[in-house]
């Protein structure tokens, strides 16, 4: 019989080990697979910002179930559904974009739990249980779900600690586009008022104990949010990589 699988990127996070991930936005299984035994923690399968669709997460799922990185979905909003959706195809780390407070935090969590504890609708022979043959599947699905709530606007700074503090939260992600946007920067993340909010909020949500994420595409920043003490970072994205290293091998001929 299978056995359940343990969520390692979850358990690496409660240990307070960091984690270095990396974005994938390609939509392509040879792609996810191929970047997802590169040797990071973790994947994220983005649908918020890319034309992922739940066949395509499937196919996803399925490439990198051999490699090393833990996939981590990001559906397009905070909605019950969309999670079910999700879950139900093999998922088990969710990060759900623009968290604005607790409430919205607790029906993140709320969405991905089976009842009395949450509302995810059951099904009995789902991806997720390989298709009804993990014993016990049912009782255990909970305690390895990861949920991941995004914070991104000056108003959810406001109420991070709060968000922080709910139960079933397991990581706070700073958006950094996003904040500069609310703060007035937008399209420039390194504006120093959004570097120092940046670096408050993982001050504070250390000081609550939650674990706390960000993205970047730049190595030096990569290494200050890690020294700040950011524990799961995107280091960069599949995109980035094949943009950057296309155009770089095009110049060396084309000049």
């Amino acid at each position: 019989m299978p056995e359940f699988q343990k969520n390692t990127f979850k358990h690496a996070l409660a240990e307070g080990k960091l984690q270095i991930g990396l974005w994938s936005s390609l939509c392509n299984s040879i792609a996810a697979e191929i970047v997802s035994d590169s040797g990071f923690d973790w994947l994220l399968l983005d649908t918020e910002h890319s034309p992922n669709e739940i066949p395509d997460l499937m196919q996803q799922l399925q490439a990198v179930q051999r490699g090393t990185a833990t996939p981590i979905v990001r559906p397009a909003w905070n909605d019950a559904v969309l999670a079910k959706r999700c879950l139900d195809i093999g998922a088990q780390s969710l990060l759900f974009p623009y968290v604005q407070n607790a409430d919205e935090a607790r029906s993140a969590v709320t969405s991905t739990r089976y009842p009395p504890h949450g509302i995810r609708g059951v099904a009995s022979a789902s991806r997720a249980s390989r298709y009804g043959r993990v014993p016990g599947y049912l009782s255990k699905a909970n305690d390895e779900i990861c949920v991941l709530v995004q914070v991104e606007t000056r108003e959810a700074l406001k109420e991070l600690e709060a968000i922080a503090k709910v139960d079933g939260v397991d990581g706070v992600f700073i958006g950094p586009s996003d904040l500069a946007a609310s703060l007035g920067h937008i399209g420039n993340p390194a504006h120093p008022d959004v570097q120092a909010a940046i670096k408050d909020a993982v001050t504070r949500l250390k000081a609550v104990g939650k674990p706390a994420g960000i993205l970047t595409g730049n190595e030096d920043e990569a290494r200050r949010y890690i020294e700040w003490g950011y524990l799961f970072v995107a280091v960069g994205s599949d995109i980035g990589l094949l943009a950057k290293n296309a155009d770089t091998l095009a110049k060396k001929f084309k000049g």
